[in-house]
């Protein structure tokens, strides 16, 4: 009990709301948005080109939203444009159920990015105004994992009670950003934080330079690209997948769910020892294997017709999925100059304008051509991010040769 308490007080009471906040809202989210393609197919007259195109414009904007965020935060406090952000969020969430016309769904689409985007960085932002640095390693690994506990369950739980997908689970996680958004305004000012914060120059910074960056940067300019093709297909397994299941699997929907719960628990399972495991490979060997892993996956979705293969499959993506996302930001951090880590990170969230191109190129080759050419164009696009990857490392390593201060990992090589 007494470590219990030590571990309770390292961290702030604020970090501690933030973290239960985060699992309490993606168990509502994970019962309604992985399933609002399904939801539009049946409250719509949409094809699944045009539902693509809806749910990618959020993520479109969240691209711009998270450097807007930061930057605002900065200017007039976190707590006021955190809340205002929730608030936005609940409001989209329950106006998915209030209207099927197209431009309100796609406002309302565009909406919930921004707001999204700016809660993802506020929230980030705050956990680590309130945390030690020597802790905030920590703090944003168990911010993660909350994610991914939500995830895990519930989708599972939605299909269970026959609720996923619903209008229902959409009101529901508009409820629960509300009542999160009263409890962090009450802990907030009790312990008075989130009114200020400093930093504002680096994010104007990041925010004016970002695109000067990636044009002058050829090495950075290649790792974006690797990361939005990897996003791409991430964000058509997230949206079309459910579509294709839907159509062409008994209960497919059901299944959805078990996959998105799967996806979650093997992310809970396996990240560490995997992680762990895989440090004793360069980050560009990991990056492959990610890759690799999550064109199997693509294809074993191509070819599966059983709930057993299409689950399997989705464990194989996962585990490239696993591998990808730390490795990602391991290359980002080894090329950055110092005095410009925060631009380089910035540049980065560009990859993802894959999560608006996955569910609209994905809907366009799913209604055209049906699922296993798309999942087959997906895997294909997993594979060819590894030429930009492999080219940037190359153009790395002979610029580490010309200009040996170049900054670089003191944990592993790029190569």
């Amino acid at each position: 009990m007494n470590k219990l308490q030590i571990a309770w007080r390292a961290y702030h009471p604020v970090v501690h709301l933030l973290m239960a906040g985060t699992v309490f809202v993606m168990l509502t989210q994970s019962m309604s948005m992985p399933f609002l393609a399904i939801y539009l197919s049946q409250t719509t007259a949409l094809g699944p080109a045009e539902i693509g195109m809806i749910i990618g414009a959020g993520p479109l904007a969240g691209t711009v939203g998270g450097f807007l965020g930061g930057v605002l935060s900065d200017r007039f406090g976190r707590r006021r444009l955190m809340l205002l952000s929730m608030l936005l969020l609940a409001l989209a969430y329950a106006g998915i159920v209030v209207s099927s016309d197209p431009l309100i769904l796609l406002a309302n689409s565009v909406l919930r990015g921004l707001a999204a985007s700016f809660y993802g960085t506020i929230s980030k932002a705050l956990m680590g105004d309130l945390t030690a640095p020597e802790k905030r390693f920590r703090v944003f690994s168990n911010r993660y994992l909350a994610i991914n506990l939500g995830f895990s369950v519930g989708p599972m739980l939605g299909a269970f009670l026959g609720v996923a997908g619903s209008g229902f689970t959409f009101g529901l996680t508009a409820g629960a950003y509300l009542l999160f958004a009263a409890a962090l305004a009450v802990a907030c000012r009790r312990y008075g934080v989130g009114e200020a914060a400093a930093g504002g120059e680096e994010e104007s910074v990041r925010l004016s330079r970002i695109w000067r960056v990636l044009s002058r940067d050829v090495v950075l300019l290649l790792f974006v690209i690797g990361g939005v093709l990897l996003v791409t297909v991430h964000g058509e397994m997230s949206v079309t997948l459910s579509q294709y299941l839907q159509a062409h699997i008994a209960d497919g929907v059901a299944l959805f769910g078990v996959m998105m719960s799967v996806n979650g628990m093997t992310v809970l399972l396996l990240q560490a020892p995997l992680t762990r495991w895989t440090e004793r490979f360069s980050l560009f060997r990991r990056l492959v294997a990610g890759a690799l892993l999550m064109a199997a996956g693509e294809v074993g979705f191509a070819f599966s017709a059983e709930w057993g293969w299409f689950v399997a499959a989705m464990i194989v993506f996962t585990l490239g999925e696993i591998l990808i996302i730390p490795a990602e930001y391991a290359q980002i951090d080894q090329i950055a100059p110092p005095r410009m880590r925060g631009t380089y990170y910035g540049a980065q969230s560009v990859s993802e304008l894959g999560n608006f191109l996955g569910p609209w190129a994905g809907g366009l080759i799913l209604s055209a051509y049906g699922g296993t050419a798309m999942f087959l164009v997906m895997a294909a696009l997993a594979v060819a991010s590894l030429a930009f990857y492999g080219l940037g490392r190359r153009l790395y390593e002979k610029r580490r040769e010309r200009s040996p201060d170049h900054p670089v990992s003191a944990h592993s090589s790029c190569g």
